[in-house]
């Protein structure tokens, strides 16, 4: 009769439909195109798409940014972290088996209240051994639910870390980008106080000859030390540009190498993919979404709570007061029993518990469809910056061409006699400053590119997991397989 019940109990568990609602993934409203179509989009998502700009020294930092970071150091931990939490969440699935074992010495008074017969060994021994269990039958699904949030959380630690490196490539080739931008608004900047000074020498010996007047003098100082300035402040960007990017290859600050230069660097292709590739490729997303599956799990265990709850327990031992016949037959101790607990009054405890479950899963379903139109939105807005910068450094570069060639009018004219020098001063200085803007707007459309890459995700995720350290990716290898393969419950 008992190995009946026993049986009944265990087929129960093993057949029992987990309590709660079954995870479903919410339907959303996904665009069917985005705003602005790019006929050359190519399908470069899957790869190490920053070896499209063919400079060996990006690569490199980007390799050691994988490889020393941080960020991605911490968002490693707290994976491990997570993979802890899951295995001891899980643990309540089985049985929970242990092993005693004392040995005692025991001398009682021969002058107390009760004598002590002298067929009884005083002092005297005891010995015991065995092994205790205990076991909660999951019928309701408590215990399931609870691990498939756990697995949930666990996930969605692996998508942070995902998403974590999404943001690290980014930064670095960003960065790498500005200093190389930088560079060149530096190189703008000497190249034209260079020749500013050059003027302003010979000026000074007209201005001396009696040639020139003192205005004119002035001007051309005027011109010549607004250079001078701006050098500085661009080094001082650059110095803390430098800084930033040593931040995020895991050194102290100091100098960055140096590859090609902002010119020479070759444009990524635009990466080609639809709006709902979105939920399938983005880390950030895929967070949402198992933030949202560890919600309605919740609402499960919350559920269960309104049930009994049923338990088994067992011991089998040995038990003597010799210890040569300790593991002999008449030794042998064992019980084994079950028991049943249900609430019945808790004052609003189990329905509160439940109407915050709720709640939260709600919170995360707004959140993961916010997490999914904020998606749509940084796609659809680095599309717009990189296809209208385009157009904008097209339109720059054609200004620049025609200022360098109104200095160069207004130059001959004054050397002529034509005009005053304040007409070159104002071809100078219009063309100094769009020269700066040109090398800027460069830069800009470099950074909408790269965050085209970063808005979309994509496999390349992974190609950049594997570039950190060994240890690293062998271990989230083994981490991602554990859910899947081995947290199989009944």
């Amino acid at each position: 009769m008992n190995r009946a019940i026993l049986s009944l109990l265990i087929v129960a568990f093993l057949t029992g439909c987990a309590i709660g609602p079954d995870y479903k993934r919410p339907i959303f409203d996904t665009p069917q195109a985005w705003r602005v179509e790019e006929k050359e989009a190519q399908d470069r998502a899957n790869t190490a798409w920053w070896h499209q700009f063919e400079d060996g020294v990006l690569d490199g930092l980007i390799d050691e940014a994988l490889k020393q970071n941080n960020d991605l150091r911490v968002a490693t931990a707290r994976v491990d972290e997570y993979v802890g939490r899951y295995w001891v969440g899980r643990s309540g699935l089985f049985p929970q088996i242990g092993a005693y074992g004392s040995a005692t010495r025991d001398r009682a008074s021969e002058r107390g209240t009760a004598p002590i017969p002298s067929t009884v060994p005083n002092p005297s021994e005891n010995y015991q051994a065995g092994f205790s269990g205990s076991w909660e039958i999951d019928i309701w699904g408590k215990l399931r639910r609870a691990t498939e949030a756990s697995k949930a959380e666990l996930l969605g630690t692996q998508e942070a870390r995902q998403a974590v490196i999404l943001s690290l490539v980014s930064a670095t080739a960003n960065g790498y980008i500005l200093l190389r931008d930088l560079d060149k608004q530096l190189e703008v900047a000497r190249r034209t106080a260079n020749v500013r000074e050059e003027s302003y020498k010979l000026f000074k010996l007209r201005y001396e000859g009696g040639v020139i007047s003192e205005l004119e003098l002035n001007q051309v100082k005027s011109e010549y030390e607004q250079a001078l300035a701006t050098i500085p402040q661009i080094e001082k960007q650059i110095g803390f540009q430098e800084n930033a990017l040593s931040l995020l290859l895991g050194r102290n600050p100091g100098p960055i190498e140096r590859g090609k230069s902002i010119d020479e660097l070759a444009l990524p292709a635009v990466p080609a993919g639809l709006p709902s590739d979105l939920l399938e490729k983005r880390p950030d997303v895929r967070q949402a979404e198992q933030a949202l599956v560890a919600a309605n799990a919740r609402i499960g265990v919350a559920k269960a709570q309104f049930f009994p709850t049923i338990s088994l327990t067992g011991l089998f031992g040995w038990a003597s007061t010799e210890l040569s016949n300790l593991f002999n037959g008449p030794a042998q101790v064992w019980s084994w029993g079950g028991s049943a607990a249900a609430p019945i009054f808790t004052g609003g405890s189990l329905l509160g518990q439940l109407w915050a479950s709720e709640a939260i899963q709600q919170q995360t379903l707004f959140n993961y469809r916010n997490a999914v139109q904020n998606a749509f939105r940084e796609v659809n807005d680095a599309l717009i910056d990189q296809r209208r910068t385009r157009e904008q450094l097209e339109a720059q570069k054609r200004q620049v061409e025609a200022l360098k060639e109104y200095a160069r009018i207004a130059r001959l004219r004054y050397d002529n006699g034509y005009t005053s020098y304040i007409e070159v001063l104002d071809a100078e200085r219009s063309l100094f400053s769009s020269e700066l803007t040109y090398a800027q707007t460069q830069g800009t459309l470099f950074g909408a590119l790269v965050n085209l890459y970063k808005a979309m995700g994509g496999g390349w995720v992974v190609v950049a997991d594997r570039l950190t350290s060994p240890e690293t990716f062998t271990a989230r290898k083994e981490d991602k397989e554990e859910p899947e393969d081995k947290a199989k419950t009944p």
